[in-house]
């Protein structure tokens, strides 16, 4: 018998989804998001038939770089609408990270086609830059709601950038994020309005029109409609709050229909509590426990004001849970060996895994301190349960990098023969990552999920 978190018997875990290759979701996204690129070129080389002198040069410039500023709004959007089999195949985490790589494209093709089309006007006017501005803003269709759409853009830029978001709380800066709908949904009616390329083309207007509906129905359905008939059919509530270790606490959540959710092992929810000053933001938590009939666990560490905050929440305190969330499940196992690496409270989801994923599995658990060891006594329950051990890494008995090759090999000789998940800081991670590629795993059997976004 194993033990969860709802008591001593056998869990029944949600049977994967039918394995879909990561490469192949991975892929066809990169695919479909070049292609629409190309599409969005070709238009524009259609009804471009000569360029001539400077100000045709500058005014063909900031045409192209303004169709692919707005095409690369949509897919920014698509990209977080957490669309299940992007978020299975492809992952959050990666998904995030294209979401801030192409922000910072579409930040800058909106900044050049800004400048270019003014400079490009200028000359064809004979005016001054400050006068051509003033007369496009005030003066051409939509193009004022254009302009404050590109200062919320640039807004939004400045405030995801990793020195601002260092310095403010994920919950100030998810709110403010939120500018970036509304900033697309200005420039869209400027485009349409002032795009050459869609005057008189009722084929291109047409296809840009399918292009936005389409993820705003995406958005619609899976980040507002999902979660509100999901929260109405779970009712979900805290059932109570444990001490784990300093800092850290693991919060129990039950409801209704509770087997309906289907999360898998590793996964994540982004969860709202409705009491006061938490109901107005949703954080990602992972499971920290295989799902339950009777309900879930997270296991959250005191790393800001929200997550300090879950200590205090009272038995019976509604929830609204959107999710599951994450790539970071059993579908991505390959071999019968498997290698969890996890720092801190990076434990939640591996302690999941660990209890459920099948074949030879080795946990190697790295903290600063012991009495930091969250869920150690489950860890240890689970291990002696499979036959095998927790191997516990702690910073005083740390001499050298943990994660280096040597000592890799010395806590696992074999580690190149195994599946590895890895949880942890962004610091950690990606010093464990690049030490097992030292150390043989190919890049496509180390997987891990980070939560910054």
């Amino acid at each position: 018998m194993a033990t969860t978190a709802y008591g001593h018997r056998t869990t029944t875990v949600p049977t994967p989804p039918a394995r879909i290759p990561a490469r192949l979701v991975v892929g066809a996204s990169q695919a479909a998001i070049w292609a629409g690129a190309g599409a969005v070129v070709a238009l524009w080389w259609r009804d471009t038939a000569a360029v001539v002198g400077p100000a045709g040069w500058l005014t063909g410039a900031g045409r192209i770089t303004g169709l692919l500023a707005g095409y690369a709004c949509a897919v920014l959007l698509a990209l977080m609408a957490r669309v299940p089999v992007l978020d299975r195949h492809v992952g959050s985490d990666r998904l995030a990270r294209w979401h801030a790589v192409g922000g910072r494209y579409t930040i800058s093709l909106a900044a050049a086609h800004v400048a270019l089309v003014i400079a490009g006007y200028s000359l064809t006017d004979h005016t001054g830059v400050v006068d051509e501005t003033g007369d496009l803003v005030f003066h051409y269709p939509d193009l004022l709601k254009g302009t404050v759409g590109f200062l919320l853009l640039v807004g939004t830029a400045v405030v995801s950038a990793r020195a601002a978001r260092a310095r403010m709380p994920y919950e100030v800066w998810h709110v403010l994020h939120f500018a970036t709908y509304l900033a697309v949904f200005l420039a869209f009616f400027h485009q349409l309005s002032n795009g050459a390329d869609f005057v008189g083309n009722e084929a291109a207007t047409f296809a840009w029109y399918a292009l936005y509906v389409g993820v705003a129905l995406l958005l619609v359905w899976y980040r507002f409609t999902v979660p509100v008939r999901r929260a109405l059919r779970h009712r979900l509530r805290v059932a109570g709050v444990r001490a784990e270790a300093p800092g850290v606490v693991s919060v129990y959540v039950t409801g209704r229909h509770m087997e309906e959710l289907q999360a898998l092992p590793g996964q994540f929810f982004r969860w709202r509590f409705l009491a006061p000053g938490l109901w107005w933001a949703a954080n990602p938590y992972s499971l920290s426990a295989p799902a339950h009939p009777q309900g879930l666990r997270i296991t959250v560490k005191a790393a800001g004001g929200h997550s300090a905050a879950l200590a205090r929440l009272a038995p019976g305190t509604r929830v609204w849970a959107e999710g599951p969330y994450g790539a970071l499940t059993p579908s991505r196992q390959t071999r019968d060996k498997v290698l969890l690496i996890a720092g801190g409270v990076g434990i939640t989801p591996l302690r999941a895994l660990f209890e459920t994923l099948p074949g030879r599995v080795t946990l190697v658990y790295r903290a600063r301190r012991v009495e930091d060891l969250a869920l150690r006594g489950e860890l240890d329950a689970i291990a002696a349960a499979r036959g095998t051990a927790v191997r516990y890494v702690l910073d005083a008995d740390v001499r050298a990098d943990p994660f280096s090759p040597s000592e890799l090999l010395r806590l696992v000789p074999d580690a190149a023969e195994h599946d590895v998940y890895v949880c942890g800081p962004p610091g950690m991670t990606a010093a464990a990552v690049e030490g097992l590629r030292a150390c043989g795993v190919p890049g496509h059997r180390i997987h891990h999920e980070s939560f910054a976004f």
